[in-house]
This record gives C-alpha cells, structure tokens and sequence, in this order.
C-alpha cells in the first residue's frame, strides 16, 4: 500500500513510518525540506496528492512549543492547524474515512514526556492545579498501532459515517495520579505543584 503522511518527520509521524515501512507498506512523508521519500507542502500545493492508497495527516502546530508564546497569534495558528483545516462550507464535501482521536501521546522520544523529564527530573514535578483533572494518554506505539489498523481495508462494507477511534489508554487516571507515578518511576518528590491560577493565566 502506499500512504502518504503529513507531518512524518514529527514524533508521531516517525513511528508510524517505521511501522508501515516493516510491514512493507510505502511511504511519502509531506515535509518542509526535500529529500527522498518526501515531498514538500509546496509540492503538494502545486500539483496536488500524488497516487496513493491512504492518507495520514499528523501535522499541527506544537502545543507544547516552548519558543512560543501563548498569545492570540498562536491560539490562530494552533486551531488552523489542528481544528480548522477545512473552510466552512455549506455545500463542499470533505472526506474522513477515519478519525483518530488520541489523548497526551507519551513516549521516550518526543511528545509530552520530553516536555516533562527535565522537570522531573531536577525535582520541580508536580500537578496542574488540584491535578483531579482527568488525563487520558497513550503509548506512540499503541497510536501508531491504531493508524496503522485504521489503513487497513475494511472486512465489511465500509460505513457511509466517518469510523472514530478514542486512541487513548483504557485506565482512567488523573494528572494527580499520573506524576504521582512518573516521580515514582523516577525517584523524584513531586511536591511543587504548578497553582491554578497559574495554569489559567497560560491557557486562557
């Protein structure tokens, strides 16, 4: 099969490469710089999708993205990216075969729990808020995993309503609950927990 990947070169996108390509599968990845098995978003613009059987869109503006601040400008650029993609229309039509919904994707390499080591790590961990909050996650290898399943051809006739998967772990845990065990793992206190009002501040 060949797929096509937006933002493959991203956390997630290099998982899922790795997976299709050993399971024999061929991959396109959309990138900002050139180079084998890419193609560039200008490409793309000017002579549209190339041949291919499926097609993953894993691109957004990080959220996490710590050379940024968090200011009307890239509240825009985060909701363009991620929420709207497409420009309201009352009569074009737009195809979702698959949406997959995930929750803080964790993994060595990338995503949240990048974010969070060094803190962790020096002993600065601690929960957002009162940390009741729930906080769904996800392993990159399970979420790949769905992806990866989600190309597969249907057994049945497919369904006329986009399919949704919750990629997310099936424990419902909290943020209290999930550093309690991130510092438990890394025998770190995680005693300084970040005031709501703070988190309201940054996230409003």
């Amino acid at each position: 099969m060949r797929v096509l990947v937006g933002g493959g070169s991203g956390f997630v996108g290099r998982e899922l490469t790795r997976l299709l390509t050993n399971k024999g599968h061929e991959v396109t990845v959309i990138s900002r710089q050139p180079g084998p098995g890419k193609i560039t978003w200008g490409e793309l613009e000017s002579s549209g999708l190339p041949a291919c059987e499926g097609a993953v869109n894993l691109a957004g503006e990080n959220l996490m993205n710590p050379f940024r601040w968090w200011n009307e400008s890239y509240k825009k650029d985060l909701f363009s990216s991620r929420v709207a993609c497409y420009k309201p229309s009352l009569t074009a039509q737009y195809t979702e075969d698959i949406v997959v919904r995930p929750g803080v994707v964790l993994g060595r390499d990338g995503g949240a729990m990048k974010q969070m080591l060094l803190p962790f790590w020096l002993g600065l961990g601690g929960t957002l808020g009162s940390g009741n909050q729930p906080f769904p996650w996800i392993h990159v290898s399970d979420l790949v995993g769905i992806i990866a399943h989600a190309l597969e051809p249907p057994a049945d006739t497919p369904s006329p309503s986009p399919q949704v998967f919750n990629g997310v772990a099936p424990a419902l845990n909290t943020n209290y609950e999930f550093t309690k065990e991130l510092g438990r793992v890394m025998r770190r206190p995680t005693i300084f927990p970040v005031p709501g009002f703070v988190v309201n501040t940054l996230w409003r």
